[in-house]
């Protein structure tokens, strides 16, 4: 990991990774409107239209988490430029497809570029931002992904009206090939440059990530075969997954012991913000994706809306998302948890509103649920972006990409647990009633809402089980997670310039008047947590065998907890070698 650039440097760097993740996510999305466009266009079959849009899914899920390995080890700025080639070449390809055979192999291609990409963008955001400023970059990426997946469909629209019904479907992929060329510019002379020498990579573990990607492709394909028909999908292939799963712990746990380099390091799945923060993540997004698919459907086919109006009837959840995200990841280190909560009641609430609107079944639907739609969109933009960020605040650096794929792959597991779940109810109440749009919507959209509500009791629990982690210090939890980030103090993590973790150096917090306020060694994996008696401004001395101790300010705020990464420098000439 290369230290942290000049601030104006960090900024403009993330906006290339913002541009680069928009686009992959856009690609969830926008793919839906143009699928009647791609039946007269190339004469692709149901099946062939499902694996369009499902494909892409499962072979971006596929690859999170192995490419997310790939970029912490053998280099951020390598992987990330690979990837976005690749994904803008196959955007070509998908294009240009003269058939819908060729189009569904192009189009799983771009799920794996996309899937290559995206951990990139999230390692990026850990390696250059730390604290407060970690939380506002959150919150952009979240703006992102909120603003790519509700614009999609009036993207979708827009480019439809402007190619024409029959070929119009092909600017949904051709539109990204300036934006993928003007960020491979971009990147190539804004985002730092890799640092790590030969001797520094780690060994990628190959068979602990075909285990890992068989275990996800077993979950994934039945899922996305269901959603039109769940009698036919191979349900067995769970059963697969399961067997997979368990010989991929126990791989892992080999690969640990044997060369100290696993694929996944399971000690990031002890930690409980990270680990209940991807379980949110899944329960959300399964709730949260469902929602455009039903509606989008409800719309065009129950309503007689075109592409371009059933996109701009989603418009207002993404304008909410937008906003509230970029608020959010500013909230989110004073607010925290209950940001999160928070959020995941407006959404609720918004998605409960719609359903109620939609029952009246009034003549301008689309004006109707505009309302309902904005609150659900400002509570989506509280949840997305500082999920992410408590979820991620306590992995270390070089370990970012990795905890972001796997961060992600259950995101999009969601995804497909939710298009499958929800899309089983709407088309069965569909099918049973003879047609009737309106049931079905509203049998849908209380499927969503129950994603949405599992996600809010998780949410409600983890933030339980933190106040009363900090109003017993004693705890055993905290005894076992000295990283916690609990009640008034100070946590993060000890690295070297390399991004590695320096276990067992020594923090000290120091007030203005010379006073100890607390110390603290760092565990195995180099984090930490310092609790002094109260808020306050202290000098932070972090000290370590080999290398030159570093000293600087830091604010514990008051009834809450600050996140401060040490990057200490490079080994000393007297004890390097």
């Amino acid at each position: 990991m290369s230290s942290p650039e000049p601030d104006p440097r960090r900024w403009r760097a993330l906006a290339v990774c913002l541009i680069a993740g928009f686009m992959t996510l856009l690609d969830v999305s926008i793919v839906n409107v143009a699928l009647p466009a791609m039946q007269r266009g190339i004469g692709a079959s149901s099946a062939e239209l499902s694996w369009v849009v499902s494909g892409y899914a499962l072979t971006f899920g596929l690859v999170l988490v192995a490419s997310g390995r790939l970029g912490d080890d053998r280099g951020r700025k390598k992987m990330f430029m690979i990837s976005l080639a690749l994904f803008t070449l196959t955007s070509v390809a998908a294009g240009l497809a003269p058939n819908a055979a060729s189009l569904v192999v192009f189009r799983l291609l771009q799920g794996a570029a996309g899937g290559m990409l995206n951990p990139q963008v999230i390692g990026f955001i850990q390696q250059l931002f730390q604290g407060r400023e970690r939380g506002r970059a959150f919150g952009l990426f979240g703006a992102a992904i909120g603003i790519s997946t509700a614009i999609g469909p009036l993207l979708g629209g827009l480019l439809l009206e402007w190619g024409g019904q029959t070929d119009g479907w092909r600017w949904v992929f051709y539109v990204n090939v300036p934006i993928g060329v003007a960020a491979l510019v971009l990147g190539a002379r804004l985002l730092p440059r890799d640092t790590a020498s030969e001797g520094e990579k780690r060994p990628l573990d190959a068979i602990g990530a075909v285990l890992l990607g068989g275990a996800v492709v077993a979950v994934m394909v039945p899922l996305v075969l269901s959603e039109r028909d769940p009698a036919s999908a191979p349900w067995w292939l769970l059963a697969v997954a399961v067997v997979l799963l368990v010989v991929f712990v126990f791989w892992e746990r080999r690969a640990r012991r044997t060369h100290g380099h696993p694929l996944v390091n399971f000690a990031l799945l002890r930690t409980r913000s990270y680990a209940l923060g991807t379980s949110l993540g899944l329960l959300y997004f399964a709730g949260f994706t469902a929602i455009f698919f039903v509606v989008t459907l409800f719309l065009q086919n129950g309503r007689g809306y075109t592409p371009l109006e059933a996109g701009l009837a989603l418009t207002p959840f993404a304008l909410g998302s937008a906003v509230s995200s970029a608020i959010g990841g500013r909230l989110v280190s004073r607010l925290g948890k209950p940001l999160v909560v928070g959020g995941l009641v407006l959404v609720a609430l918004g998605l409960i509103a719609v359903d109620v609107v939609l029952r009246l079944d009034p003549a301008l639907v689309g004006w109707a649920i505009a309302g309902p739609l904005l609150v659900a969109g400002i509570g989506s933009g509280f949840v997305i972006a500082p999920n992410q960020t408590l979820a991620l605040e306590e992995v270390p650096p070089r370990e970012g990409g990795t905890a972001a794929g796997v961060l992600q792959t259950g995101q999009r597991v969601g995804s497909a647990v939710g298009i499958s779940a929800v899309g089983a109810v709407f088309f069965g109440q569909l099918t049973s009633t003879g047609g009737d749009w309106a049931l079905a919507i509203s049998r849908g959209l209380v499927g969503a809402v129950a994603f949405v509500v599992l996600a809010l009791v998780l949410g409600v629990i983890d933030l339980l089980l933190g106040r009363r982690r900090a109003a017993d210090p004693g705890s055993p939890a905290i005894a076992e997670a000295p990283a916690a980030s609990v009640g008034n103090g100070l946590s993060g993590h000890v690295t070297d310039p390399t991004g590695s973790a320096v276990g067992g150096a020594t923090l000290t917090l120091v007030d203005p008047d010379g006073r100890e306020a607390a110390t603290a060694a760092a565990d195995d994996d180099g984090a930490f947590r310092l609790d002094p008696a109260g808020p306050g401004r202290f000098q932070l001395v972090t000290r370590a065998d080999g290398h030159p101790p570093t000293v600087a300010w830091v604010d514990v705020p008051h009834g809450g907890r600050a996140v401060r990464d040490v990057v200490l420098g490079a080994p000393e000439p007297s004890t390097a070698g």
